[in-house]
């Protein structure tokens, strides 16, 4: 049966941990493309050995990077994957019935499942976080928010059922890293918003987020993970808070 062609896109910087996983999900797409920034460890070498196309660009930011990835892409249809993420045999299933009887729509928002510490999180606000993945090409804009990236549809969406299943920490140690960066980059686009800082607002801002995730979002249900993510979610905002009034280096003044 004839469907509309579709391209499997796919960021990358040193995501050798999944990218094979994430790939072979897209294996249906006509087209393989990876643009990666620059990575030092073997995500060029899995992404050609599984058939992508690979090009390599630094690091620009999230939207001119993808603004260049889709200026290369030449298929109707555009699936995109994070390299820590791949689909489910549902999802996957859904979008290729989809592909060949589509509706006439900017795109489909689908499902993310979010491992953390020792379960898949169904509470939290991890679950089910759509996100706006299946898309024509065309009809979607990139915006981003500190280091966070958003698709928005550019006309009608509608939902697809079967998830994205996510791997986005490797381990604590790697999530304080990654909070480091993201409490960085959140405390610069607080700054050039004219936000307040100081310790005062910053704990109060990092209370709500506990209280928010933990009991409002019903992250107790998740267990010892919703109380692991719920106390990051708190570091994670005091953080951004603090960082705002932050000048120089310190010892430097």
């Amino acid at each position: 049966m004839h469907r509309e062609s579709v391209t499997g896109l796919v960021l990358t910087y040193n995501g050798e941990r999944l990218l094979e996983k994430c790939l072979k999900s897209l294996e249906f797409c006509d087209e393989l493309l990876v643009v990666d920034s620059d990575s030092s460890d073997r995500t060029r070498e899995i992404a050609e050995a599984c058939g992508a196309r690979v090009i390599v660009n630094p690091w620009p930011g999230p939207v001119d990077q993808f603004k260049l990835a889709l200026s290369k892409v030449a298929t109707t249809w555009v699936v995109s994957l994070d390299q820590d993420e791949y689909l489910t045999d549902e999802l996957r299933e859904n979008i290729l019935g989809k592909l060949r009887s589509p509706d006439r729509v900017a795109g489909y928002f689908v499902p993310r499942s979010s491992f953390y510490f020792n379960r898949f999180m169904k509470h939290s606000g991890w679950y089910p976080d759509y996100l706006f993945r299946v898309f024509r090409t065309g009809k979607m804009e990139v915006t981003a928010s500190g280091a966070h990236y958003h698709f928005t549809p550019l006309g009608e969406s509608l939902k697809l059922s079967g998830d994205i299943l996510h791997y986005p920490y490797e381990s604590f140690h790697q999530h304080m890293e990654k909070i480091n960066y993201y409490a960085e980059e959140g405390a610069a686009a607080l700054r050039e918003k004219g936000a307040a800082g100081g310790w005062l607002n910053a704990l109060l801002h990092a209370k709500m987020r506990f209280i928010k995730l933990y009991i409002l979002k019903l992250g107790f249900l998740d267990g010892t993970a919703g109380l692991c993510n719920a106390l990051a979610g708190f570091y994670y905002t005091f953080q951004k808070y603090i960082r705002i009034e932050e000048t120089g280096k310190w010892g430097n003044e």
